[in-house]
């Protein structure tokens, strides 16, 4: 499976918990048994990154939706937002903007049509600070 695949896949399974809150595992598990899914491993590891980091990853997000608050933000561009600020900050061995690119990449497919826009305003934000810091850190 290729890596864009993957990250459709993790989309679909953490968009799948922001509506009924199981775990992962659990909704891995269960699409398993019932639709004969097998969870691709880095989609697995992407959504478990997104659970396991779910309040720092809203935290992040918050920061840079100006004008906007969490609870007003499509259950899809969350879902978006978080997969990619997850890959940002977690995935060292993944550039941020292919995380952002595909990102908006599945915002245009599963989002309303003002999300790839948004989701790329605030990704861009969120990989300008970071790359900021990161270059306060080198020697």
């Amino acid at each position: 499976m290729k890596r864009r695949e993957a990250r459709e896949q993790a989309f679909i399974l953490s968009f799948e918990q922001t509506m009924n809150h199981d775990s992962i595992q659990h909704i891995i598990d269960a699409a398993g048994m019932s639709r004969d899914l097998i969870a691709d491993d880095f989609a697995e590891k992407l959504a478990q990154g997104v659970e396991d980091h779910r309040e720092e990853l809203d935290e992040i997000i918050s920061r840079y939706i100006r004008g906007w608050k969490m609870e007003r933000l499509s259950k899809t561009a969350l879902t978006i937002l978080r997969l990619a600020v997850c890959e940002i900050c977690f995935e060292e061995d993944i550039p941020a903007q292919v995380s952002a690119n595909e990102a908006v990449e599945l915002a245009k497919k599963y989002g309303a049509a003002e999300d790839a826009a948004f989701v790329n305003g605030v990704l861009a934000s969120v990989i300008r600070d970071k790359e900021g810091d990161n270059a306060h850190e080198q020697p």
